[in-house]
């Protein structure tokens, strides 16, 4: 795939922050678009404004990914629609900050499904036709906090660091299938990920917009021969050096950025976020 210009991408997670982001940027591109979010409201608005900007086609499909259910009701609508899904966009995401122990299981569950099950399940769905054809890509929005520990953010990290590791070894899996695989790992962006957290913003370190890494995810999909990649110097520098550290530096340092001090108690729990659901993909 040389270029974004007439394929038809599915992006997750569409309606704000990171995903809106790269549907435009795509849009920008010539792609004709497959929207989905649970914000029906925001995602036809979004649809909307892309056609008549753009003049691609773009269809939206507003259901809940964290859903079994929804997620095949997605897939079957496809098929009967009579679309091809070039390009597979796995941005969807749900966080919760506070202490583990403080998170109701229910809402633990819940970040378990979409950043993980949904995530692995529409992949297993779309990237058996992309084989076949020989074309086309995934592309999984995963996070620099999937390569260190964050307490108060311990699931939400776990799921990145899966995420990570599942694009990088199905990368392997498609080498010289004609099928891109590629992770995207952004730091801090400006979305509304952090504000609805209650994180403050003296903390987001290395903050960049929605667009500019948008721009460069889609840049790295076509062009790059890695399987993944971080967004930012700094971030990348980070990152790097906190593999040359030991581990326990790591955590105490993230404990500190992090630890929900305003709130007194760091038992308390913040409002759950996520890019479908309220916030925006970090």
């Amino acid at each position: 795939m040389r270029s974004f210009k007439k394929i038809t991408a599915l992006v997750t997670g569409a309606s704000s922050g990171i995903g809106k982001a790269l549907a435009r940027e795509l849009a920008l591109q010539g792609a004709h678009l497959v929207l989905v979010s649970r914000n029906a409201q925001r995602l036809e608005q979004e649809a909307e404004d892309l056609r008549t900007r753009f003049g691609v086609n773009v269809h939206v499909f507003p259901e809940d990914l964290a859903c079994l259910e929804d997620r095949l009701e997605l897939f079957a609508w496809i098929q009967k629609s009579g679309i091809t899904v070039d390009v597979l966009v796995n941005n969807a995401g749900l966080a919760h900050y506070g202490s583990f122990e403080a998170a109701s299981f229910e809402d633990t569950g819940a970040m378990l499904d979409l950043n993980i099950h949904a995530l692995t399940h529409l992949t297993r769905l779309f990237l058996p036709s992309m084989l076949e054809r020989k074309t086309g890509g995934v592309l999984n929005v995963a996070s620099t906090a999937g390569f260190q520990p964050l307490p108060f953010l311990s699931v939400y990290a776990a799921t990145k660091a899966f995420v990570l590791n599942f694009s990088e070894a199905l990368w392997g899996e498609c080498q010289n299938r004609g099928v891109r695989i590629f992770c995207l790992c952004p730091g801090n962006t400006m979305t509304r990920f952090h504000q609805t957290a209650g994180i403050d913003k003296q903390r987001m370190f290395f903050s960049a917009s929605a667009a500019d890494v948008a721009r460069f995810a889609l840049r790295k999909f076509l062009k790059t021969n890695q399987p993944s990649a971080i967004y930012g110097f700094w971030n990348k520098l980070m990152i790097y050096a906190e593999r040359l550290g030991p581990r326990r530096l790591t955590v105490f340092f993230t404990r500190w950025m992090y630890q929900p001090e305003r709130i007194g108690d760091p038992r308390t729990q913040s409002p759950s976020i996520g890019a479908e659901r309220k916030a925006g993909q970090s």
